[in-house]
């Protein structure tokens, strides 16, 4: 899955992920209100605003990206309905060509562990068949439980030709309590870094490993170290953006070929409209809006990378 990532980065010129985080503050009136009519003030009505909101996202914006990114709390939080609506988005951004990243940042030890992975990447048997749950082709993943936690998801990716990011530094400000203790003298992020190779060994595509990681574009020195210590696997970089993260911060996520990193964007983007940059889209043309703001977004990194 790795090589139809690439592919599609390569194809688009764009190194970059649109998060599809919706919230029901970022989604505009008139989409709540048809919902609301159809379906009252309840969970189905917010899924359903839900679902034509990321519809319309995907619609303005598939021709320029290569991928999504639904986060899955943002649908879990409207129950049943809510991970309908997710799982119609995916569907649906693959039917456009698009890879899909479930971020859904699971992490278990045995049996539960092979369920997440089976759940999302892979097939569920049901007496002599086999189904696809949701679907994804690449899903987070928290290592925290270390092997036992990952290697069930590594096997599902061998099997389906489907690929992980690994959790190694995350975006938010207290992710150092953790992260970057020293372990033997060393951050424990560096430790992590250090198993998602061996882990990405057993799954290689043709230049990359299916199994990448997740470093925030927040803590670009350290990006620097960690693009050394894992020079086949692919960075999934959160927080560009609204979080803080600049393009010029991004060059040393990326290997000497172009490739390597794949930035993500999420309010940034499916909210655009409500930015003052954007303002005089409104709040109807919100998908066009969002449409620059991508734009926009892969002339700011391709600069910063001189292409």
């Amino acid at each position: 899955m790795i090589n139809t990532l690439i592919k599609n980065i390569q194809e688009k010129n764009a190194p970059i992920v649109v998060g599809l985080d919706p919230m029901m503050n970022y989604i505009p009136e008139h989409i709540q209100k048809a919902a609301f009519e159809e379906y009252g003030e309840t969970l189905k009505g917010a899924a359903e605003a839900i679902w034509v909101y990321n519809k319309g996202i995907i619609d303005a914006t598939y021709d320029l990206i290569p991928a999504v990114k639904p986060q899955i709390a943002m649908y879990e939080q409207f129950g049943i309905e809510g991970l309908i609506a997710f799982h119609k988005t995916c569907a649906y951004a693959k039917e456009k060509g698009l890879v899909v990243i479930g971020d859904i940042k699971r992490g278990d030890i045995g049996s539960t562990s092979t369920a997440y992975a089976i759940g999302h990447l892979g097939k569920v048997k049901v007496g002599s068949k086999a189904y696809a749950g949701f679907d994804e082709d690449f899903v987070t993943v928290n290592p925290y439980l270390g092997t036992d936690g990952v290697k069930p998801f590594v096997d599902v990716c061998k099997e389906e030709n489907k690929g992980i990011f690994v959790l190694v530094k995350t975006s938010n400000p207290s992710s150092g309590e953790f992260q970057d203790k020293l372990v033997d003298g060393r951050p424990l992020y560096e430790l992590v870094a250090e198993k998602v190779v061996e882990w990405g060994n057993e799954c290689m595509g043709d230049t990359y490993s299916n199994v990448g990681c997740v470093v925030g574009a927040t803590y670009p020195e350290m990006g620097k170290v960690l693009r050394k210590l894992m020079p086949k696997t692919y960075i999934l970089v959160p927080g560009y953006g609204a979080q803080g993260g600049k393009a010029a911060d991004l060059v040393h996520y990326f290997n000497e070929d172009g490739l390597g990193a794949i930035v993500n964007s999420s309010r940034g983007i499916i909210a655009a409209y409500k930015q003052e940059k954007y303002a005089s889209f409104g709040e109807a043309n919100y998908a066009d809006a969002s449409r620059q703001a991508v734009v926009d977004m892969i002339a700011d990194i391709n600069g910063a990378l001189g292409k």
